[in-house]
């Protein structure tokens, strides 16, 4: 009965559709379900291997060997998936070859011909098996529609039925299953046995499916789960432990896709192919780059093409809100290698480069690694200073009020206490900082030693050696960075994506400055005039990386490492009065905090002129005048940080 339906109208996309939203938040979440939309999954295959097909035919005009050829060939094509889900990445394929393998019938004059494409050389792998028999039932409705189209609503119906209990799609988890078993090396057979019952048999028979026209191209594709160091459950954890333990000890942070590209790599070292994968942008910022990408290139691998970040979007009730990237693999001699980037209208813009390195950016393969102190003659950044106090140091703007008014003396030895909210936010907390010199003058006034009795009592009674050890100096922060009494440039470590430019605060002496950020002491102002650039946030972004969607600052990888030329005297004076028009034009708007400011729609006109004027004259000292975009910054970046670095 459904097969004398009209499935025409019906697009594959509402199979991924349909799983996700059948599926719960829970079931969603623990295996990291992004099902994928019918264009990104275009993002995908037509530059891996969709494009030069058609490129070909367009090439081989009318001449009956060319296309002959070209269909040969197109009939030996393998495309796996090992984290196939619903099957729309196979679907979509096998549709796109189809279309092109009529337009060569066409030209060739056998409208009616019988396609040389085997449906069972479109495989995957999928750990849930409705997902499994699903996919597999797509991939049969294609070839139904395609047959329909192509060669008419007869003959496809007399071909699709009965459905046959054939299995090409694998029921199992692709970071344990050997990949060259179910797509082995070229011009070997290979047999895939179903694990169980299926939608289409009561049977329990093992049914062994070959390859069909071995010897062709292999093209490894798909959306795999991602799923965070942190996120991930015990027994992703324990896949991850089984693929990486042996090769590197820091493979704990990698997120979870990792194992997907780190697999391939392994894969290609025993046959010629190519791979496509959908990912979080993270693999390629931040830490885990330097851990990744060197096991992946040391095999030989490199970036082929890659998309860089776009935000999420496809037709499903649950619309995953990541920012991905599109990252391709293979060992192809050739050096044309290809970047796609979203224009400002959301539009991919096509560039075709020397290299692509593992941060997607059009440089020789470097990873930036953490410095201890900053490469070039920038001021020294350190983390602010951490209390674990069990919060008896840390004061509300009452509780400071009432501590002075229960003995004046104690005013001497309360603070501004700021870490990233609090200056963000504009909050007042304060806190008691007592120094080495001063420790029996405080413990003489009764409020104050109250709270270092109780703070003592803390550290005494916990569990980490570290803090316990605190306890013989319980006047004291548990980590002290600074005297007191010098002035601060702080900057968060954490802070949104939505701003343009990195937030910091100029903070007069006396201030002391948590954990949650860090700081430059009694440091030149020229130094803010590089925080505050859009050079810097760029570099930012892509080497600290981000948690969640939040920029992540850090000193060692982003401070010390940022290509900065030697400065004259002059740049310093020009820079100098640039980040004083900054903090003037900040203060024309006083009581407004930093997050009301730095709103990017609603930023002062005078604010972002003065930004403004920070980046054209410290660009122009980097290359003597604008950049144009983010990835003219980013790569000229790369291209002095590999200089630097060499010499």
């Amino acid at each position: 009965s459904c097969g004398s339906l009209s499935w025409a109208e019906i697009n594959p996309d509402i199979f991924g559709s349909m799983i996700q939203a059948v599926a719960d938040d829970k079931e969603r979440g623990a295996l990291g379900m992004h099902y994928t939309s019918v264009p990104n999954i275009l993002k995908v295959l037509n530059p891996l291997f969709l494009d030069d097909l058609r490129t070909h035919l367009e090439a081989a005009e009318d001449n009956v060997r060319k296309l002959l050829n070209l269909r040969r060939r197109m009939s030996r094509i393998r495309v796996f998936d090992p984290a196939c889900g619903s099957g729309n990445f196979l679907v979509i394929a096998y549709k796109e070859m189809r279309k092109i393998e009529a337009e060569i019938s066409r030209r060739r004059g056998e409208p009616d011909r019988r396609s040389d494409i085997p449906l069972t050389n479109f495989r995957g792998i999928e750990l849930r098996h409705f997902s499994v028999e699903v996919a597999r039932l797509a991939l049969i409705i294609a070839e139904y529609q395609c047959d329909v189209l192509y060669r008419g609503p007869q003959l496809a119906l007399a071909e699709f039925l009965p459905l046959k209990d054939d299995n090409w799609i694998t029921c199992g988890n692709a970071l344990r299953l050997d990949w060259l078993s179910l797509c082995p090396s070229m011009g070997t057979e290979v047999k895939v046995q179903r694990e169980d019952l299926d939608l289409f048999s009561a049977s329990n028979q093992d049914v062994e499916i070959a390859f069909e026209n071995e010897g062709g191209e292999t093209y490894i594709c798909g959306n795999p789960p991602y799923k965070g160091g942190t996120e991930q459950n015990a027994e992703q954890k324990s896949d991850m432990t089984l693929l990486f333990s042996k090769e590197t000890k820091t493979w704990k942070s990698l997120d979870y896709v990792s194992g997907w590209f780190y697999k391939f790599a392994l894969y290609a070292q025993h046959t010629s192919a190519s791979c496509a994968f959908v990912s979080t942008n993270s693999i390629c910022q931040g830490e885990q780059v330097a851990r990744l990408w060197p096991m992946i290139f040391s095999r030989g691998q490199e970036i082929i093409f890659a998309h860089t970040s776009f935000k999420w979007a496809n037709l499903a009730a649950y619309n995953a809100g990541v920012t991905v990237v599109i990252i391709s693999l293979s060992k192809d001699p050739n050096n044309r290698r290809i970047i796609f980037e979203e224009s400002n209208e959301g539009v991919p813009v096509k560039r075709t480069v020397a290299n692509v390195n593992a941060y997607l950016v059009a440089q020789p393969n470097v990873f930036v690694k953490a410095l201890t102190r900053p490469m070039t003659s920038v001021s020294k950044m350190l983390n602010g200073s951490k209390p674990v106090d069990g919060g008896f140091f840390i004061l509300s703007r009452d509780e400071a009020q009432n501590l002075i008014a229960a003995d004046p003396r104690s005013e001497h030895f309360i603070s501004p206490f700021l870490g990233a909210s609090e200056f963000i936010k504009g909050s007042q907390r304060y806190c008691i900082w007592v120094t080495e010199s001063q420790k029996e003058l405080a413990l003489s006034i009764p409020v104050i030693r109250n709270q270092i009795d109780r703070v003592a009592e803390f550290r005494t009674n916990s569990k980490k050696p570290l803090t316990r050890r605190g306890a013989q100096t319980p006047y004291e922060f548990q980590q002290v960075r600074q005297v007191g009494n010098e002035s601060a440039v702080l900057v968060p470590r954490h802070s949104s994506e939505n701003r343009e430019y990195m937030p910091f605060a100029l903070l007069p002496p006396g201030a002391i400055v948590g954990d949650s950020a860090f700081a430059f002491f009694d440091a030149p102002l020229w130094n803010i005039a590089l925080i505050a650039s859009r050079l810097h946030l760029v570099w930012i972004a892509t080497i600290c990386g981000k948690i969640k969607t939040d920029f992540r600052y850090s000193n060692t990888l982003g401070w010390n490492t940022f290509p900065v030329p030697t400065l004259t005297e002059q740049n310093k004076a020009d820079l100098t009065r640039c980040a004083e028009d900054i903090l003037l034009a900040r203060e024309a708007h006083f009581p407004a905090t930093i997050a009301d400011l730095y709103v990017p729609e609603k930023m002062p006109a005078n604010l972002r002129e003065a930004h403004d004027r920070n980046d054209e004259v410290l660009e122009r000292i980097y290359i003597g005048r604008r950049f144009k975009n983010d990835t003219e910054r980013l790569e000229k970046l790369f291209e002095l940080y590999t200089k630097m670095t060499t010499k």
